[in-house]
């Protein structure tokens, strides 16, 4: 056994110190990890995860539009040259500063189960969970809702102006960027064969690679519709009738019924104080509050003390986390079903509580909930005026279910899958009823002013990577830019959002930029590690400067993000 651990120690700090290289040590500033400054500019800032998109953010605030107009848009172009992690088929949460009110907004634009599917009808079929792809985990899709919903309230272009971008580039075409190709090639194999999917995205037998322009047609029909014909056009207008169609050829329950009924909700963020920092997050059915769960626990040890990447860090923070994914699993869920305990699960009495079960020298294998009682795209934009957004956008798993409705040019998301099939959790399928999400957005205040807008993709990983985020600045100083480059820890395996208690610990991930004595620690405290690739999300972030009223902007290297103002 001790020449395997030797064995597999020696490989991790070759990997490591081979992975490192591509980093800029000889760089005159910045953290050795950082891969570049970070961009700053005063009248206008978009961070988001595809260059073309944050091209067209600019394009509509140097024109006149505001944050919100400039998120709007996009947004829909990431659903057109980013389908492999967003678009109108899933749903969307949002973080509005509003410059004039000096108020935060919150958006839920997440979409419900159908009505005419029962838990009855899972059981029934054999069925022991709701399955990944195909009809049944489709849910309603809530982002266009959310899009007017946000224009209604804060927009000032008319909606035929921000979709124009895309319309254009989806008629025209557009180069496919790297790691989107990717992720296209990879889905093939999990949903090429459900109907419309290839005549959408391989209208000639083969997915489009690096570099290659593609189109989308079905889609440039789709956003016209929709820019001239409102929101209605999608959920009580000739979209909704295709897409009722197409579910019911497929063996699926989302009807027209479902979708003309849908309504997205404005909601209040809630917050916990981190040594001055108010951070916001929305509440469930989004796990957003495990970040602050994880937070107010790591508040009570002196972080920056204990050193960036140290054992004790590290070994801190996964049992923190360990601690509020346990209740993340018991609690998170529709509110509109259950009566969730939020306020005192953000509560700096419970975090005290919590935190009596860290053992420094030891990981836990086994916690309990305290209380008895996917692919993403992320972006930010900020405007001239102080308005700020910080907004998340899903399919859930890459493309979604594989449920493409004939000639609309996009995928429905498979949100559903959340669902547990236990009756008595709080998650359990029931109809008309949101499942709980991964997908969160962040945002800070100092002093009543703005402060950051973040995000972070990648599914569990969010809550564990905004509260890594914050202590980086917070804690350990690091510029915006830096913070999001800064090696992650990931910590997986423990449970799930159908209440299982975590039994074996689960298991810790690692970046590179973690030295192989961290790692060797961790180990003698019992901490199990697993290198894995492509699981610690994708960051974008704003950070408003009030003593000099400039906007800084970062985008991480582990996507194909961009962050640009002017």
């Amino acid at each position: 056994m001790k020449q395997i651990i030797t064995l597999a120690l020696a490989i991790t700090l070759t990997i490591s110190v081979t992975i490192e290289k591509v980093h800029a040590y000889d760089r005159v500033t910045g953290k050795t990890f950082a891969s570049r400054s970070e961009v700053i500019a005063k009248q206008g800032m978009a961070a988001t995860s595809q260059p073309l998109a944050t091209q067209v953010a600019l394009d509509i605030l140097k024109s006149g539009g505001n944050a919100i107009d400039a998120a709007i848009a996009a947004n829909a172009m990431l659903g057109l040259v980013e389908p492999t992690g967003c678009g109108i088929g899933g749903d969307l949460f949002a973080i509005v500063w509003d410059a004039k009110t000096k108020k935060l907004h919150g958006l839920n634009a997440s979409g419900r189960s159908p009505q005419g599917l029962s838990r009855q009808y899972f059981i029934d079929n054999g069925y022991d969970k709701i399955p990944k792809f195909g009809p049944l985990p489709v849910s309603v899709p809530g982002t266009v809702d959310g899009w007017f919903m946000l224009h209604n309230k804060f927009g000032s272009k008319p909606m035929t102006e921000l979709l124009a971008p895309s319309i254009k580039y989806a008629r025209e075409g557009f180069p496919v960027s790297e790691l989107i190709a990717y992720y296209l090639e990879r889905s093939v194999a999990r949903i090429g064969h459900y109907d419309g999917f290839k005549e959408t995205y391989m209208p000639d037998g083969t997915m489009p690679k690096k570099g290659q322009i593609f189109k989308n047609p079905y889609l440039a029909d789709t956003y016209e519709k929709i820019a001239t014909g409102g929101r209605e056009a999608f959920y009580q207008g000739e979209i909704a009738r295709t897409i009722a169609s197409y579910m019911k050829d497929q063996g699926g329950f989302l009807n027209y019924e479902d979708l003309a009924q849908h309504q997205g909700n404005w909601v209040d963020p809630v917050s916990a104080n981190y040594r001055g920092y108010d951070v916001w997050e929305l509440p469930p059915n989004g796990q957003g509050i495990a970040a602050l769960q994880i937070l107010n626990v790591m508040e009570r040890y002196d972080v920056a003390k204990m050193g960036f990447g140290t054992p004790e860090y590290v070994h801190t923070f996964v049992e923190a986390k360990k601690l509020a994914f346990e209740d993340r699993a018991k609690w998170y869920a529709d509110p509109a079903f259950n009566d969730i305990p939020v306020d005192e699960l953000i509560s700096k009495t419970y975090a005290a509580k919590r935190q009596t079960l860290i053992d420094p020298g030891k990981a836990a294998k086994r916690v309990d909930a305290g209380l008895n009682k996917g692919d993403t795209i992320y972006l930010t934009v900020a405007d001239k005026d102080g308005n700020m957004v910080s907004l998340i956008q899903s399919n859930y798993r890459g493309m979604g279910s594989g449920m493409t409705p004939t000639g609309l040019g996009f995928v429905l998301q498979n949100r559903g899958e959340m669902f547990t099939l236990d009756s008595n959790h709080f998650n359990a399928f029931e109809p008309g009823k949101r499942p709980f999400t991964t997908i969160i957005p962040a945002f800070v205040t100092k002093d009543g002013k703005p402060f950051m807008s973040f995000g972070v993709m990648g599914g569990g990983a969010q809550p564990q990577m905004h509260a890594q985020v914050i202590m980086n600045i917070v804690d350990f100083g690091m510029n915006l830019q830096e913070a999001g480059d800064a090696p992650r820890i990931l910590h997986s395996g423990s449970s799930t959002v159908t209440g299982d208690t975590m039994m074996d610990g689960g298991y810790v991930s690692l970046e590179s930029g973690i030295n192989a004595e961290t790692r060797r620690e961790l180990m003698k405290k019992g901490h199990v590690l697993r290198d894995v690739v492509g699981a610690f999300g994708g960051y974008q972030a704003i950070l408003y400067d009030s003593e000099n009223n400039v906007y800084y902007g970062a985008s991480e290297t582990r996507k194909d993000g961009h962050a640009a103002g002017y």
